[in-house]
């Protein structure tokens, strides 16, 4: 699955803490702006993250299936990144 699992999972848990850390911030009335910096952070973090689960993804298991004689395989590996990618978009 993820190559770099090491460095993905930093990544969400630096989020996890951030987010832990926003909902003080919003539960002691901090400076709004103070708020929506840490929010771009956990944004950056997660975006990030997913990066190197597609990189992950697409290295190894969308390429063991395009390497099959599995059409069907292909087709589906093809609209689940197609999906993914639609849904990032968003």
């Amino acid at each position: 699955m993820v190559t770099n699992k090491g460095k993905t999972l930093i990544n969400f848990k630096k989020a996890q803490s951030l987010l832990e850390k926003i909902n003080k911030m919003v539960e002691e009335n901090v400076y709004c702006v103070d708020i929506m910096q840490q929010n771009l952070a956990v944004i950056g973090l997660l975006k990030s993250a997913h990066q190197m689960l597609m990189e992950g993804h697409l290295n190894s298991c969308f390429k063991n299936a395009m390497a099959s004689k599995d059409e069907k395989r292909k087709q589906a590996m093809t609209e689940e990144i197609l999906k993914v990618t639609k849904l990032a978009g968003k």
